[in-house]
C-alpha cells in the first residue's frame, strides 16, 4: 500500500480527464472535537456509497434473506438507529441520507457496513454474536457512526489511495446515480472489503470514535448499551488469542476496546434510562 500522503488546508485537487474537483477542508467531530481533513462533499460521497452498494447487493455471490425471521428484527433496530442518528449531532447528514437496510444470507461471514449515504448491510452470521436485537444494535450504531462521521472519506482525504484509485473515485463519483463502477480500494476506504471480525478495518481512531458514539446512538434508540461490553467480550472469546497484538491492528485490542466502552458507559446509561426501553429480544440462531 502506498504510503500515506499529507496535504495542505485549503488545497484544490483536480483529478485530470476526470471532471472531479475535490476541495479540501477541516471539520470537527462534534461528539470528539477531533479536527479532520475532508476534500470531497456530503453529495460526492452519497453517489460513491450508493455505487458500491449497488455492486454488493448484484454480487452473484451474494444472497440476499428472504426469511422474515432475519429481516424483521434487522428492519426493526435499523428503523431505531436512523431515528436515533436523526436526533443526534449528525442530525443534518442524516436527514441527507437515502437509508436502507440488506440482509445477506451468509454462514460464514460475521459481518455489517454502513456506507456514506445511509446504504447498510448486515449479514446473518453476525447473529450468534450479536445474540440480541440490542447487540445488534451496538454493531449498527457502530458502523452507521462510520458513515455519518465521514470517516471514509476522511481517509481518502489522507491519502491512503493510490493515484490510480482516486481516478477510479473521481470518476464514479462524477457519475449520475448508478452505472459507475468503483475499485476494491475506493470499496474498502469507504467500508467495504476484507472482513476482520464484526467490523471493517477502519484506523484506530476511527474504531474507537465508531464504538463510542455508536453505543449513544444504541442508548439513544433504547437499546442497553452494555450489551456493547458482552458482544465484544464474546468477541474476544471467540478470537480464541489468535487475534493480533494491538500494536500491530488498526483495531484496538478487545481488552482495550472494553474499557474504553466500560469508561463511556455512564454517559451512555444516562441516555437509555431516559428512553422507554426496547424489550429484550433474542435473533434467530442466537443461544
Amino acid at each position: 500500500m502506498q504510503a500515506w500522503k499529507s496535504f495542505s488546508h485549503g488545497v484544490l485537487l483536480v483529478v485530470a480527464g476526470l471532471g472531479l474537483m475535490v476541495v479540501s477542508g477541516c471539520e470537527t467531530n462534534p461528539y470528539t472535537g477531533r479536527s479532520q481533513l475532508l476534500m470531497t462533499s456530503v453529495s460526492e460521497e452519497m453517489k460513491m456509497g450508493a455505487q458500491a452498494y449497488s455492486q454488493v447487493k448484484t454480487d452473484p455471490k451474494l444472497r440476499q434473506s428472504q426469511d422474515p425471521r432475519e429481516i424483521e428484527p434487522v428492519k426493526r433496530v435499523a428503523a431505531r438507529i436512523v431515528e436515533a442518528a436523526k436526533r443526534s449531532k449528525y442530525a443534518e447528514i442524516a436527514q441527507q441520507f437515502q437509508w436502507e437496510v440488506t440482509i445477506i444470507k451468509d454462514d460464514k461471514t460475521a459481518n455489517a457496513f454502513a456506507l456514506p449515504g445511509g446504504k447498510m448491510a448486515v449479514y446473518t452470521s453476525i447473529f450468534p454474536m450479536a445474540k440480541t436485537e440490542a447487540g445488534l444494535a451496538v454493531v449498527m450504531g457502530h458502523e452507521v457512526v462510520h458513515a455519518l462521521a465521514r470517516h471514509g472519506a476522511e481517509r481518502m482525504s489522507q491519502g491512503q489511495l493510490t493515484n490510480a484509485t482516486l481516478q477510479v473515485v473521481g470518476a464514479a463519483a462524477g457519475a449520475s446515480g448508478g452505472g459507475g463502477m468503483l475499485g476494491q480500494a475506493a470499496m474498502a476506504a469507504l467500508g467495504v472489503g476484507a472482513q476482520v471480525g464484526v467490523l471493517l478495518p477502519f484506523s484506530r481512531k476511527h474504531e474507537s470514535e465508531a464504538d463510542y458514539i455508536g453505543i449513544l446512538l444504541a442508548a439513544d434508540a433504547g437499546y442497553d448499551p452494555r450489551e456493547a461490553v458482552a458482544l465484544w467480550e464474546r468477541m474476544g472469546q471467540m478470537s480464541g488469542g489468535g487475534a493480533p497484538s494491538e500494536f500491530m491492528s488498526t483495531h484496538p485490542s478487545h481488552e482495550t476496546r472494553i474499557e474504553q466502552l466500560k469508561k463511556w458507559m455512564p454517559e451512555a446509561m444516562a441516555l437509555y434510562q431516559a428512553k422507554q426501553p426496547v424489550p429484550v429480544a433474542l435473533l434467530p440462531g442466537a443461544q
